[in-house]
């Protein structure tokens, strides 16, 4: 099941993408779509945040975007191994602040026929946002 499922092609893609640092919080969210447009989104927090919650952030916001513009199915991609592997049950949260944001985004992937979320790491991740 798996592998039919990693070798299924997604008519629409998310690409997710938070940070923090001394300076601030934000995220970029860009949404593909089955026509080949981009829906592109930035994102600045008035909160100070963690760098995992900053990527939450970033992966809520994209499925909430998803969701509005009709997206019955997503292939998700982040750069953040732990997010990606909180959300496929492969690492447990422990902070609350985490857990919160983890049930929020499983709770929304849940509004989907089908997803697949994937790790893709910094450099790779730059070649995948138009």
């Amino acid at each position: 099941m798996m592998e039919e499922q990693s070798k299924k092609i997604f008519k629409w893609q998310l690409h997710v993408d938070g940070s923090s640092n001394t300076h601030g919080s934000g995220a970029g969210v860009v949404v593909l779509t089955p026509e080949g447009d981009s829906v592109e989104c930035a994102l600045h927090f008035d909160f100070k945040a963690t760098n995992n919650q900053a990527e939450y952030e970033a992966l809520i916001a994209g499925l909430k975007i998803s969701t509005v513009l009709g997206a019955d199915e997503v292939e998700i991609f982040s750069d953040s191994q732990v997010v990606v592997n909180q959300v496929l049950d492969e690492y447990q949260a422990r902070d609350e602040s985490i857990i919160t944001y983890l049930e929020l985004a499983k709770e929304l992937l849940e509004r989907f026929k089908e997803y697949r979320i994937v790790h893709a790491p910094e450099k790779k991740m730059k070649r995948l946002m138009p």
